[in-house]
């Protein structure tokens, strides 16, 4: 007899989520509750409701929360222009803490015993919805069925639903790829990408076109900010969510924010994904010129230092553990004066500063110009500088350990 009697299920409403609702069913005789979350995946979310009374669901979450993830996830992770092994902006890894946290509020609501998810045993998202639901609720049971079932094949998965009487809608010109999209992103992983030297092929880019197919024309963009976040386009007071929407509008019609990177996952493995994330590759571009007036220079160089480890952190799964609320915090802290506007243009697949300014700028036109500065920098000091820190170059090599 199983304990569980109640499971909240991470549900999307496809094959694989609505075979985990059957399969907990019968599994572990219990009730099951189902949240579909929202946050900007392109896809009609309401179907979910209809699929999963017809399995027998009594208790259906379906929630909108595009502004919620991106003003309380996306936003604060660009404040520290995140970007993993040097390319990945994060746009899956970004989107697991808020739904490990709404599963498990929902399970203290309902009263469930435990939380569910469809996640491999072989991917990162496995990691990320467990690590941060067991740092929301320590003695919360989690259920992953693809590491305790055997039904390890989109074939099988068909059968049980044709024993099951699960309907399938069997789509035609269905993708191959296996995709996951929300406000920040869309990646594609699996068919042919699984060989690192077969090109993408053309077709199965969603967001962008082609830098050959973009405009002739660039698009020019005022990027206005406030506290290191973004406020306004082009004079436009916008929402976090309706930034991330515009950007990925404007910019995949200019042909930016394609990727195609192999990646080291949590798991031990490599592993081949393409992504698009159009706006987010023009908000870091943005945010590093606008950080480039406003931000003192040692505490730019601090923040680019722990940026790696940020990013490490958010891609493994620890966005509720102490390591990142404390790096935040420091992030946080130097954005009081990341204040004022970017102008940027974009063309064929490029993001361009075009010029930035700032009530709360630090560049100094006096003591920068290459004219008559009027006394404003006396460049004899440098000579001082220069020597104190070449001292300890000059007494190595004088004992003969300069090379």
């Amino acid at each position: 007899m199983s304990d569980i009697n109640k499971v909240v299920l991470a549900y999307s409403g496809g094959l694989d989520t609505s075979v985990i609702v059957k399969w907990l069913q019968e599994t572990y005789d219990c009730e099951v509750v189902t949240f579909t979350a929202d946050i900007g995946q392109g896809e009609e979310v309401e179907p979910a409701r209809e699929k999963a009374k017809g399995l027998g669901v009594k208790e259906i979450y379906i929630e909108d929360l595009r502004e919620e993830f991106a003003r309380d996830y996306v936003f604060p992770m660009f404040r520290a222009n995140t970007v993993y092994e040097g390319e990945y902006l994060l746009g899956t890894s970004i989107a697991r803490p808020l739904i490990a946290r709404r599963l498990v509020e929902i399970a203290n609501e309902t009263g469930a015993d435990a939380i569910a998810h469809g996640a491999t045993g072989k991917g990162n998202d496995q990691v990320r919805f467990e690590l941060g639901a067991y740092a929301l609720k320590p003695g919360i049971k989690v259920i992953a069925p693809w590491r305790e079932w055997d039904l390890n094949s989109r074939q099988k998965l068909l059968d049980y639903c044709d024993h099951h009487g699960i309907p399938v809608e069997k789509q035609q010109g269905k993708s191959p790829y296996s995709m996951d999209a929300n406000l920040l992103h869309i990646s594609y992983e699996g068919e042919v990408l699984e060989d690192p030297w077969a090109q993408a092929e053309d077709d199965m880019w969603r967001w962008s076109v082609s830098p050959e197919q973009a405009p002739d024309e660039p698009t020019i963009l005022d990027v206005s900010y406030e506290n290191g976040d973004i406020v306004a386009i082009n004079g436009e007071r916008m929402k976090p969510h309706e930034v991330l929407s515009y950007l990925n509008r404007v910019a995949g019609d200019n042909g930016i924010g394609r990727i195609d990177i192999v990646e080291n996952r949590y798991v031990g493995m490599k592993s081949r994904g393409c992504y698009e994330t159009p706006g987010g590759t023009v908000m870091l571009k943005a945010h590093r010129a606008i950080e480039s007036i406003t931000l003192d220079r040692e505490v730019a160089h601090l923040k680019d230092s722990i940026m790696p480890r940020y990013a490490e952190v958010v891609y493994n799964g620890y966005w509720w553990a102490p390591e990142r609320r404390a790096m935040q915090a420091l992030i946080d802290e130097t954005q009081g004066p990341v204040n004022g506007d970017v102008r940027l243009k974009l063309y064929k697949g490029n993001v361009e500063v075009l010029g930035r300014r700032s009530e709360d700028s630090l560049f100094d036109e006096k003591v920068a110009t290459f004219e008559e500065d009027e006394g404003a920098y006396d460049q004899k000091d440098a000579e001082g500088f220069i020597k104190l820190n070449a001292l300890r170059l000059r007494i190595a090599a004088s004992k003969g350990r300069s090379l």
